[in-house]
């Protein structure tokens, strides 16, 4: 069901709640916010563990009918009070945990929920500023400029049956991940390409819509201003 949600027509907007940058009052406005300003799904996870997973899709779930998915940076952000999981192999990197160390020791878990299982090829682009993904993960990013290798990199996770590529500059990134880059990629797989980290305006979503992003995730943005959320929905659902 959600993995035909990625495939399907249209141009689709994920909000992204970090439980660990949230409280429950800001929590609430922001769903509530998404689910009437056009946003397609959440996602939920950060790069800090966080004990406050169930209770931050709880809140989601009673305030919204969107689906839920995790976006998790650790085995302990998993929960089966969500739809779905991004299973994500963090390909633009060589940490044996990330790759598949991690999706071990959770999998035992995860075959027993009832959690659609999305396998996604996550690459770490250098957004400018060293983020919390490239620390917590202790990998480095790909440059910016390295458009051959960011190519050749989602190929290779599209080669190994991945069923998305998620292009990330990280969270709080100086620089979203360029038009020019994300054009490349798009023209070279056709497997559903995720796109997220440092946008902040319209020109930002522009690009990335106009370039082929087929999802565009949003976290920093929306925390700070949700009222953005109407705008840059209907800038995805014109292009």
């Amino acid at each position: 069901m959600y993995n035909s949600l990625f495939k399907s027509k249209g141009k689709k907007l994920a909000v992204l709640i970090d439980p660990g940058k949230t409280d429950n009052i800001k929590l609430k406005n922001t769903v509530k916010t998404a689910d009437k300003s056009g946003a397609d799904f959440f996602l939920v996870g950060g790069s800090i563990i966080s004990q406050n997973i169930d209770k931050t899709i709880e809140i989601i779930k009673d305030n919204s009918d969107l689906p839920v998915i995790l976006f998790p940076g650790s085995i302990y952000q998993l929960s089966e009070k969500a739809d779905a999981v991004l299973l994500l192999s963090l390909i633009s990197g060589r940490n044996p945990d990330f790759l598949i160390g991690n999706h071990v020791t959770a999998a035992p878990f995860l075959k027993k929920s009832n959690l659609e299982i999305i396998s996604t090829g996550y690459i770490l682009i250098d957004g400018g500023n060293k983020t919390s993904v490239e620390y917590m993960s202790n990998t480095k990013p790909i440059p910016s400029d390295k458009t051959d290798i960011v190519t050749a990199t989602a190929v290779a996770g599209e080669m190994l049956g991945l069923s998305a590529v998620y292009l990330e500059a990280g969270s709080g990134a100086l620089m979203s991940v360029s038009k020019e880059l994300i054009a490349a990629v798009k023209e070279n797989v056709r497997i559903p390409l995720i796109v997220g980290g440092g946008m902040r305006n319209k020109q930002n979503i522009l690009d990335a819509c106009d370039a082929g992003a087929n999802i565009i995730v949003i976290g920093t943005a929306f925390e700070k201003e949700p009222e953005l959320i109407k705008g840059f929905s209907e800038i995805i659902r014109s292009s």
